[in-house]
């Protein structure tokens, strides 16, 4: 697989992700933010045996798609700090999750957004997989929340941050505010890491740095 910048922020490039199997897929197709991909290294499917769901309507051109991309990402500067750039949506392929995908491609972008730079990244997150995730790609819990139960994470763009491990079970335990939503195995997840603490940080290099 191979890390790719498709476009800084404003230069209206756009990906056609199909919505069957990448979540946020319609965000992608928004030229204004920056986005940087996964990709299959020689253009075949990110995931060829991947059956959908559901078929797709007549109108719609299943051949348009960027079908050799496996995650994506999309990202802009925060309104009101240009020394920032927010991960708006972070989106794999649904029969490629639980590969460590979305962390890597973290990770090249946050060291795309150092070099192009940018001091700070953060980040929002809904759900207590990809608050662990962020926080194995150097990402801390602030403390601040920008919607219900939607957490926001920071980290400096050069170089992992400073982890509170209090913080950080403050932040995991707001995911249990809505446990009658959550799954047995989200519970269990959630549990878990409250015991453990923060996890350790993913220091292999991106690809190529």
């Amino acid at each position: 697989m191979e890390y790719a910048l498709v476009c800084p922020p404003d230069e209206g490039e756009t990906l056609r992700l199909d919505y069957r199997a990448f979540a946020y897929a319609g965000k992608f197709v928004v030229g204004a933010p920056g986005k940087s991909v996964i990709r299959t290294p020689d253009g075949r499917p990110a995931a060829p045996d991947w059956e959908p769901d559901e078929p797709l309507p007549d109108t719609v051109d299943p051949d348009a798609f960027d079908d050799d991309v496996v995650a994506a990402v999309s990202f802009s500067p925060d309104r009101t700090d240009a020394a920032c750039c927010r991960l708006r949506y972070v989106t794999v392929h649904a029969a490629r999750r639980g590969e460590g995908i979305g962390p890597r491609l973290i990770g090249e972008t946050v060291a795309d957004l150092a070099v192009a730079g940018f001091e700070r990244v953060k980040i929002a997150v809904n759900n207590s997989f990809a608050y662990e995730a962020c926080h194995k790609c150097g990402f801390a819990y602030t403390g601040e929340r920008t919607g219900i139960a939607e957490l926001e994470l920071e980290r400096p763009a050069a170089a992992p941050a400073e982890v509170d491990p209090e913080r950080y079970r403050e932040g995991l335990s707001a995911f249990r505010e809505t446990d009658g939503e959550l799954t047995p195995a989200e519970r269990r997840f959630v549990a878990e890491r409250l015991e453990r603490g923060p996890p350790e940080l993913d220091r292999t290099p991106p690809d190529g740095r």
